[in-house]
């Protein structure tokens, strides 16, 4: 199975950039793994949070075939640790879908129509981050977790 990392909007900070670039370079090491973006809103400083949410949504939901398991990285989701998320992983890339598909929305969150069409919800922590932080954020775990799953020396439990 694939696995996408889906965001909004460019990353603006270098720093965040380089450690986004290193831990989406070692991903390629354990599985076929991309991380894609999608171009912000045209106008969105012309819009309401609602409209904004609505739009990002049909994007999200137009790039979506129906055999992708798709996971929203979502405050309200399911918290693991490390872990429980590398069995987590494990069971998901288990699933009979094409693509597993992990989505970062925008700074307002998921029209209700992604939400409905979301398979899961995942959470990484109760404290809120920037949408572009979390990025780097979930890319380590998503590392860790695959280090875990092969029994390698990165995660010190």
């Amino acid at each position: 199975m694939k696995v996408i990392f889906r965001v909004i909007g460019k990353t603006d900070e270098k720093y965040l950039n380089t450690g986004i670039e290193i831990y989406a370079k070692r991903l390629q090491h354990y599985l076929p793994f991309s991380m894609e973006i999608l171009p912000d809103v045209r106008q969105a400083k012309h819009l309401n949070s609602d409209q904004l949410r609505q739009k990002e949504g049909d994007a999200l939901l137009a790039q979506l075939r129906n055999d992708d398991l798709l996971i929203l990285l979502d405050e309200n989701g399911k918290s693991f640790n490390s872990i429980d998320f590398a069995t987590y992983l494990d069971r998901q890339l288990q699933m009979p879908y094409r693509r597993l598909i992990f989505q970062v929305g925008g700074a307002f969150g998921f029209s209700d129509a992604v939400f409905q069409r979301a398979n899961a919800k995942l959470a990484l922590s109760k404290m809120t981050f920037s949408h572009q932080m979390v990025r780097l954020f979930f890319l380590e775990q998503l590392y860790r977790a695959m280090t875990i799953l092969r029994n390698e020396p990165y995660h010190n439990p």
